[in-house]
C-alpha cells in the first residue's frame, strides 16, 4: 500500500484530515509515528498544509489550505459589500480570532473594518480579496484589490507629484480623497496599532515596523495593480486601541484627533533643506491639528530656509498650534534654536 498516495487521495476526498484518519485508511498496518515521516516530508515538499499540533493537528493540500480553520480567504464584489458583515462570518469561520484577548479582537475588528471600507470606498475595483490566517502566536489580513491604488488616488486628488509626497500625507493623519465620507484617520491609526504594515500599490511600498520603531519606503517589482494591505499583529501584543488613539488627543478629555508625529527623514531624499518649498511639504494640511512633533532621528543637518518655514514663518501664522522638535542632533539643535531666538 502507497502510504504517501492514501494520504493525498484522503486529503483531496475529505479535505481536512487527521493523523487518526490516515491512520484509519491504513487500516492501522503502520505505527503513527511511521505514517507521520510521511506527513512531514509532504509538509516539507509543500503539497500538504497543517493547522494544529500535535494530536490536534489537521492537515489539508495546499490548494485546499483556505478550509482549514487557520486560514481564510474569499473574492467579493466590492459593490453593496459591507465591511462588517464580512468581519461578522470571519469571526464565525475563525475560532482562533474569537479565542484571542479582548485587547487583540478590538484592534482587529477595527482595522480589518477600516482597511476595507477603504477598498470598498475609494478603490474603484470590481472585485477585492481578503484573506486572514493565523501563523504560530502571528495574525495576519490582506486586502487585496484591483483598483487605481492607494498612492495614486492621493496623488490625483492632492495634485501631489510622487508616491512618495502621498506616503508623505498618509503618514500625516487626516488625509482623505473623500472628505464627506471619510475623516483620512483609517490608514493612519490602522498603521499605528499593528506590529507591521505595508502599503504595496503600483511598485511603491510603504512598510511600517512598529516592532523596530521604523518606516520604509521602497520600489517593489513587479509592480502591484491596485493596492495591497498587510496587517500584522501578535497575540501577546499588549498594546490596547484606546492607548494609541489617546497618544493623538492633545487634550485626553477631549477625544479629538488632533496631534500628528511627522517623521522629517521621510522628506530627506537626495537633499539637505535648504529650500521652503520642502518645508511647505512637510507642513501642508497640518493646520487641521492642535499639536505636531517633528522626530529628526535619522536627520543629519536641515537648512536655515527650511527651519525659518517652520518655526518662524508657519508658528506665526498659527500660533494656537504646538510644535515640538524631537531626537534633534547637536547641528539641527542649533539651527532651530538659533531661529526660535530670532
Amino acid at each position: 500500500m502507497d502510504i504517501r498516495e492514501t494520504i493525498l487521495r484522503l486529503a483531496k476526498e475529505k479535505d481536512i484530515i487527521s493523523t487518526d484518519d490516515i491512520l484509519k485508511a491504513l487500516k492501522g498496518r503502520f505505527s503513527r509515528a511511521y505514517v507521520l515521516r510521511f506527513v512531514k516530508k509532504l509538509l516539507d515538499d509543500g503539497e500538504l498544509f497543517k493547522s494544529g499540533s500535535t494530536r490536534s493537528a489537521k492537515y489539508a493540500l495546499s490548494s485546499k489550505k483556505h478550509k482549514m480553520a487557520n486560514v481564510f480567504e474569499k473574492r467579493y464584489r466590492c459593490e453593496g459589500l459591507k465591511e462588517h458583515e464580512v468581519l461578522e462570518k470571519i469571526e464565525k469561520k475563525m475560532f482562533f480570532l474569537r479565542e484571542a484577548p479582548e485587547h487583540i479582537q478590538s484592534i482587529f475588528a477595527y482595522a480589518f473594518t477600516e482597511m476595507l471600507n477603504n477598498a470598498i470606498d475609494h478603490s474603484k475595483s470590481e472585485n477585492l480579496v481578503v484573506s486572514v490566517e493565523k501563523t504560530g502566536k502571528l495574525i495576519r489580513f490582506q486586502v487585496n484589490d484591483f483598483g487605481i491604488g492607494v498612492f495614486k488616488n492621493v496623488m490625483k486628488k492632492r495634485k501631489l507629484n510622487s508616491p512618495l509626497e502621498a506616503i508623505q500625507d498618509l503618514l500625516k493623519g487626516k488625509t482623505t480623497t473623500m472628505p464627506r465620507a471619510h475623516s483620512g484617520e483609517g490608514i493612519f491609526f490602522t498603521s499605528k496599532v499593528a506590529d507591521v504594515f505595508v502599503l504595496d500599490s503600483y511598485g511603491a511600498e510603504l512598510r511600517i515596523d512598529n516592532l523596530i520603531d521604523d518606516v520604509f519606503v521602497g520600489e517593489l517589482k513587479p509592480s502591484k495593480k491596485g493596492t495591497l494591505v498587510i496587517f500584522e499583529i501578535n497575540l501577546e501584543h499588549e498594546g490596547h486601541l484606546d492607548d494609541v488613539f489617546r497618544q493623538y488627543y492633545t487634550d485626553p478629555d477631549d477625544i479629538a484627533f488632533d496631534k500628528t508625529e511627522i517623521r522629517i527623514e521621510l522628506y530627506t531624499r537626495g537633499s539637505i533643506y535648504v529650500s521652503r518649498s520642502q518645508a511647505k511639504r512637510v507642513l501642508s494640511g497640518l493646520e487641521k491639528f492642535k499639536t505636531i512633533i517633528l522626530d529628526f532621528d535619522n536627520v543629519p543637518t536641515v537648512g536655515q530656509a527650511f527651519v525659518d518655514e517652520i518655526f518662524r514663518v508657519f508658528q506665526l501664522k498659527n500660533p494656537e498650534i504646538t510644535i515640538i522638535p524631537e531626537n534633534m542632533n547637536e547641528v539641527v539643535r542649533f539651527m532651530v534654536e538659533r531661529v526660535e531666538r530670532g
